[in-house]
């Protein structure tokens, strides 16, 4: 039996700041309805349902306009769920990354860029999904339509393939600050020395940390979300991980006006929220 999470909290503070027009929480998912977009058998949790319409009103609580819908682990590679999340969101707004295998067709693929696809995702750490091992084979696929390769892994498994990653030919998204924690070494440790070359090299990462940290309010963070800025202020971006899957307690889940708070004080300048919301997002998704 897979065990249960906590869904979305009910209510979500608003931020301390006004985010520029064209704002874009680049990382979110979408759960159910379960009578129409079922769980995968091979999930390794059960996530309450949440609901476009939950998620849209999250988003104007936050002043947030645009939005990129990430496949999760739950739907294995069945993306209908965030295609038609896209879809009913509208391309003006919103943009997926999908989950597949190496050897899916490539009107298959074609298909999924028309709908708004834009990148696949390599989830490394909640399985049911694509073994690291066909990160190469994925990237060849993808590199036709321009998307990039996000990848979501432990801090080990990041460092093991920083070699890897930095010869790909596509662009690379790391995931949750790399999966490097701040109690284990934070900005300090190989992997996340690993991560800044990587970002130095050209890659991308999102600025999505409560999972790195050790608790709320997550201060411990901040060391890291400055020196990633620092080293490709051009290429991060930020997102909510709404509704937070995969937390034991209810009291985990963060309210996600605190996270954009965070955001500020990560980048208080404000040409660095700009390009961190507005500018980044468009260039990496297309909008």
């Amino acid at each position: 039996m897979t065990r249960p999470c906590p869904g979305p909290r009910p209510v979500t503070s608003r931020p301390n700041w006004r985010p520029p027009p064209g704002g874009t929480d680049c990382h979110c998912h979408i759960f159910g309805p379960y009578d129409r977009y079922p769980l995968s058998p091979g999930r390794g949790y059960t996530p309450p349902e949440a609901s476009i319409a939950q998620y849209l009103e999250l988003l104007a609580t936050l002043g947030l306009s645009r939005t990129v819908i990430v496949q999760p682990s739950v739907y294995g590679t069945e993306n209908a769920v965030t295609l038609d999340a896209v879809e009913a969101i509208g391309p003006e707004r919103a943009r997926a990354v999908v989950v597949v295998e190496e050897d899916i067709d490539a009107e298959a693929l074609r298909e999924m860029h028309r709908r708004g696809a834009r990148g696949v995702r390599v989830n490394a750490v909640s399985g049911n999904g694509v073994p690291t091992a066909q990160i190469a084979r994925l990237a060849e696929r993808i590199a036709p339509l321009g998307w990039h390769l996000q990848l979501y892994a432990h801090a080990a498994e990041l460092l093991a393939l920083e070699p890897l990653l930095a010869r790909l030919p596509v662009p690379v998204v790391i995931d949750h600050m790399g999966g490097v924690k701040a109690a284990e070494g934070g900005a300090h440790s190989p992997a996340f020395r690993a991560l800044l070359r990587l970002l130095e090299g050209g890659a991308w990462a999102k600025l999505c940390g409560y999972r790195a940290s050790s608790g709320q309010p997550y201060a411990d963070v901040l060391p890291m979300a400055r020196a990633m800025i620092a080293a490709a202020p051009g290429r991060c971006v930020w997102g909510t991980d709404w509704p937070h899957p995969s937390l034991r307690t209810p009291e985990e889940v963060p309210d996600d006006g605190h996270l954009l708070d965070l955001l500020a004080q990560w980048a208080p300048e404000e040409a660095q929220r700009r390009a961190i919301l507005v500018d980044n997002p468009a260039r990496l998704y297309g909008f």
